[in-house]
């Protein structure tokens, strides 16, 4: 039987990691690492560039297919994984307007409680959606751009978490699943679908409405 293999790409928050798996084998073949760079001050701010994660992504796949044993043309599928909740803003060409927002972001704090208070409380959140709004999460972060930077917003096309945003640059497809679409604070995780109340506590304009990307099962292929 001729082997197949299998690569998996995990987009962390200190670095990208890519891994070569063979079926016939039942072994790794080759990885690779690199590492990632962090925007952050004082106040709580915690960025990364996506075109980080693609420059990471991009070493560690070149590292990987190099590796002695590697046969490319045996390649049949890859796996993305990666850290939640960040916020990748992108234009209606696909590009990234700014610096993602990552989960570790605390600057959005206030945000947090805008929110909350808009949908009538934190109990009214949970039942809308089964979480809280945490600062961790999506949704502050997309409203804090709205407040903060209403240029780059109005230029808003889709929000991306970072896993999706590989998926997007390998696919040119604009999709999440529910395990990450659960921490944006704006998924309905009983529902698995997009959660009315807590977008337009977000933007009650529609615009953010339109900017949500389609959600999948997890294993259903790009």
């Amino acid at each position: 039987m001729a082997d197949q293999l299998f690569i998996g790409i995990d987009n962390g928050t200190q670095g990208t990691k890519c891994a070569v798996y063979s079926r016939r084998q039942r072994k790794l073949l080759a990885s690779a690492y690199a590492p990632h760079k962090l925007i952050e001050n004082d106040q709580g701010r915690r960025e990364q560039e996506p075109q980080w994660w693609i420059d990471a992504a991009t070493s560690t796949l070149d590292q990987a297919l190099a590796a002695p044993g590697v046969d490319r043309n045996a390649i049949v599928a890859i796996s993305v994984s990666g850290q939640q909740h960040g916020c990748v803003a992108l234009d209606a060409n696909g590009t990234p307007l700014r610096p993602a927002k990552l989960w570790c972001d605390t600057e959005t704090v206030p945000q947090c409680e805008r929110i909350t208070a808009a949908v009538g409380g934190n109990d009214a959140v949970i039942a809308a959606i089964g979480n809280s709004v945490a600062a961790g999460f999506t949704a502050s972060k997309v409203l804090w751009l709205r407040e903060n930077e209403p240029a780059l917003y109005a230029k808003l096309a889709t929000v991306l978490l970072p896993h999706d945003y590989l998926n997007f640059w390998l696919t040119g497809e604009r999709k999440t699943e529910c395990g990450d679409a659960s921490g944006t604070a704006y998924f309905d995780v009983r529902r698995r679908k997009w959660s009315d109340p807590l977008i337009n506590a977000i933007d009650p304009t529609g615009h953010f409405a339109k900017c949500l990307p389609e959600v999948i099962a997890a294993d259903e292929p790009i």
